[in-house]
């Protein structure tokens, strides 16, 4: 392989914009530490955390083959390398697969329950880029393809997924559907002419309402969550600063201005890192 196609293969992954790495990454280290009660088996953090990259990087690159044919019609979007020709389709597909192969190389260390779930989640990985044709919740498909590592750290840690399980993936699997809908309302001009769907255009005037009902919710089913692993002060206090930051993005998005919409998404970022601070204080609390 040449380095220009090295080159295009990342822009693919998005290595330079981990982002989308890190929310899949902090619903996961969530699961982790309440499934393991505060010190889950470093081997397997390990393979989580290596395996919310190789997903993330192969959910990328199936999201750019599904939308070769849009993306160049987007303006945040029309310089990927698919639309420009940059690479073939045929050698992109190659990545998607091999970025598959060595995910499931890894869940092979994992328990039988592990693996079948981890199967599930690679068909909802590859299958989320193509329900905007036809859906206009797609948001919802994602909230279930980004939160999957939540029973998997369960199921690989406890060998089961409790109840408490997926009371944390519930609670994980409302957040995508809330800054998608962010990252969408910076598209939704571009989505409407090329027939796109989305919960922003779905949703059109009470997106931000509708926004704001589901952070609502999200720091309510994070607040039984608290109370169910019997969790500290810290771990309310993380929430505290979380439900901030919510608003802040809620203030960031008040005139729908598209660039103020993906900042608000990009903040996120920050919403996963304090929950999961608040979590190891609070087992770290425990523990003194």
């Amino acid at each position: 392989m040449n380095l220009d196609k090295m080159k295009q293969c990342a822009l693919l992954m998005r290595i330079k914009k981990p982002i989308g790495f890190f929310l899949v990454l902090w619903p996961t280290l969530w699961a982790l530490w309440l499934a393991g009660a505060g010190s889950p088996d470093k081997v397997v953090v390990f393979i989580f955390v290596l395996g919310c990259f190789l997903m993330r990087s192969a959910g990328c690159v199936i999201n750019d083959i599904a939308d070769r044919h849009f993306d160049g019609f987007v303006a945040r979007t029309q310089d990927r390398p698919l639309p420009n020709s940059r690479i073939r389709v045929k050698d992109a597909m190659i990545l998607f697969l091999s970025l598959l192969l060595c995910a499931f190389f890894l869940v092979l260390f994992l328990n039988k329950l592990t693996i079948f779930l981890a199967f599930i989640g690679a068909l909802l990985a590859a299958g989320y880029p193509f329900l905007k044709r036809f859906t206009n919740l797609p948001q919802v498909g994602l909230g279930v393809a980004f939160s999957w590592g939540v029973p998997m750290a369960f199921s690989a840690l406890t060998g089961t997924v409790s109840f408490q399980g997926w009371l944390v993936f519930f609670a994980a699997f409302l957040w995508p559907i809330m800054y998608d809908t962010l990252y969408a309302m910076v598209d939704r001009p571009d989505d409407m002419r090329i027939g796109v769907k989305s919960t922003a255009i779905l949703w059109g005037r009470a997106d931000k309402w509708m926004v704001g009902f589901l952070q609502i919710v999200f720091l309510l089913m994070l607040c039984w969550v608290g109370y169910v692993f019997q969790l500290t002060i810290f771990y309310y206090l993380s929430l505290v600063i979380a439900g901030i930051l919510l608003i802040y993005q809620q203030v960031l998005i008040k005139d729908a201005i598209p660039e103020n919409c993906f900042k608000a998404f990009l903040n996120n970022h920050w919403v996963g890192c304090v929950i999961f601070i608040g979590i190891l204080l609070s087992y770290a609390d425990c523990r003194g």
